[in-house]
């Protein structure tokens, strides 16, 4: 029969925003003993009091907080370099049969200009661009024929490349993006790759936003 501390704890760790919180302190554990009863007396296959579940979650608090700061403390100490631009546009426009042969121009366009930055993230109905601002112009006028969905201006960028590992753990982008999102820092959009990714922000917020994530960075190393 499987103890209630195993059924408790296997509920939890599938659920990181959750582990995140307790660790953090912010749930009421007697809420949350009343909202996981139904599932935990379901997988232990008899009927449990919310005292038994409360008990378990105070004894699993400690050893999440230790394995949580293990895990993420792996792959936040070995965050690569912070690289930080400026003076960037987004624009966005619906996806079509033609947008491809407008990419390719824009591409073309870019391969020719002397540091210039774009980049493309594409959706199932629309296409994002986040590029150098000079770029902009050069853009519409390429993409003049496509259906335009929004364009921001005064825009900056930071890209962060993590480590292999940080694919294998949940969790890890959520425990960089809470900080931004505690400091009220919108991100307008976000780049991934496997190995990296970029948070767009608006050039107000670009200072505080780099200082939050140095702060994450040189916090983990402590």
């Amino acid at each position: 029969m499987t103890s209630i501390p195993t059924v408790v704890e296997g509920i939890i760790k599938r659920k990181p925003f959750l582990e995140s919180a307790l660790i953090e302190g912010l749930v009421n554990l007697s809420a949350l003993a009343r909202k996981l009863k139904p599932e935990v007396e379901k997988q232990a296959g008899r009927a449990v009091n919310d005292g038994a579940i409360i008990m378990a979650l105070n004894r699993l608090v400690p050893r999440l907080e230790l394995l949580s700061n293990v895990k993420f403390r792996k792959v936040i100490e070995n965050i690569g370099d912070i690289v930080v631009r400026s003076n960037l546009a987004d624009l966005t426009y619906r996806n079509s049969k033609s947008l491809f042969r407008c990419q390719a121009l824009l591409l073309d366009h870019v391969q020719k200009t002397k540091e210039a930055f774009c980049t493309f993230s594409q959706g199932v109905g629309e296409t994002a661009m986040v590029m150098s601002s000079p770029l902009a112009p050069v853009a519409e006028e390429i993409f003049r024929n496509e259906r335009q969905i929004s364009k921001t201006a005064s825009l900056s960028s930071i890209t962060i490349k993590l480590p292999a590992e940080n694919s294998i753990y949940p969790g890890v982008y959520y425990y960089i993006f809470k900080e931004l999102a505690w400091d009220n820092i919108n991100m307008v959009e976000l780049i991934s790759t496997t190995n990296e990714f970029t948070v767009v922000v608006h050039d107000d917020d670009i200072h505080r936003a780099f200082s939050i994530l140095m702060d994450v960075k040189r916090g983990a190393a402590l």
